[in-house]
């Protein structure tokens, strides 16, 4: 191994004993400073290296943090799933105020002149308005259609019920044949109907509203039970 070439400081000697032990402690101080250098600057990359790793490691957990927070928030901030029911096939008879009619169900052209308010089942526009629910007024003619097809029409008089109530009656419904929308000048807060049965009530809470949906719902005492509740008409202010 060859040797490292002595320093211009290394090279330095004197005569004098005294001066000489000068020169020899100058060298020694000259190398320490070196070393210390390099121990700082080693010491320094080091310390570097450890924030670098704890910055990472603290994005990383805060990362983390934030996924399972948005995680938990999607699960416990979801909407509750549509309630499921089977097919009604009930006369609706045990539900405590319940009213029934019988109605005709032509297909007709234009306005019609219904003696029920909402309309529970009589003749209508041969296109049926397609389930769902609006936030605006739907023609009777078509949401009668829906009727027959076996669709619950939840109807409520906006000047009655709040907002809450709105969203109440919205959760109560299945995903498919039902209908819910404003319907002013009612005399009762919420009305449900089905083909030729129909109920008021004044509470959105009401368990009868379900009571009635069960009994109704796509029942096959509708005229044509099971026919489509979509592909046609989408009023205004359909969600």
């Amino acid at each position: 191994m060859t040797p490292t070439p002595p320093s211009p400081a290394d090279k330095r000697t004197s005569g004098n004993p005294a001066k000489q032990a000068e020169i020899n402690l100058t060298v020694k101080q000259q190398r320490e400073q070196k070393r210390q250098e390099k121990l700082a600057e080693y010491q320094k990359q080091l310390a570097k290296r450890r924030r670098s790793k704890l910055v990472w490691w603290v994005v990383g957990v805060t990362a983390a943090v934030v996924i399972i927070g948005l995680i938990v928030a999607s699960i416990v901030f979801a909407p509750a799933p549509a309630p499921t029911y089977d097919r009604g096939n009930s006369d609706g008879s045990g539900i405590e105020g319940i009213e029934t009619f019988e109605n005709t169900a032509n297909h007709v052209d234009g306005a019609v002149e219904y003696p029920q308010t909402p309309p529970a089942g009589g003749d209508h526009n041969a296109v049926w308005l397609n389930c769902g629910v609006y936030t605006q007024p739907v023609p009777n003619e078509n949401a009668v259609h829906a009727l027959e097809h076996g669709a619950v029409w939840v109807t409520y008089d906006p000047a009655q019920v709040s907002d809450a109530d709105i969203a109440t009656l919205e959760a109560a419904l299945p995903s498919t044949y039902t209908v819910l929308s404003p319907y002013e000048g009612m005399d009762s807060p919420i009305a449900v109907s089905a083909w030729n049965a129909q109920l008021k009530v004044d509470s959105a809470d009401d368990e009868r509203i379900e009571q009635f949906i069960r009994a109704y719902w796509r029942s096959t005492n509708a005229p044509e039970p099971n026919a489509a509740c979509s592909g046609a008409l989408d009023a205004p202010g359909k969600k």
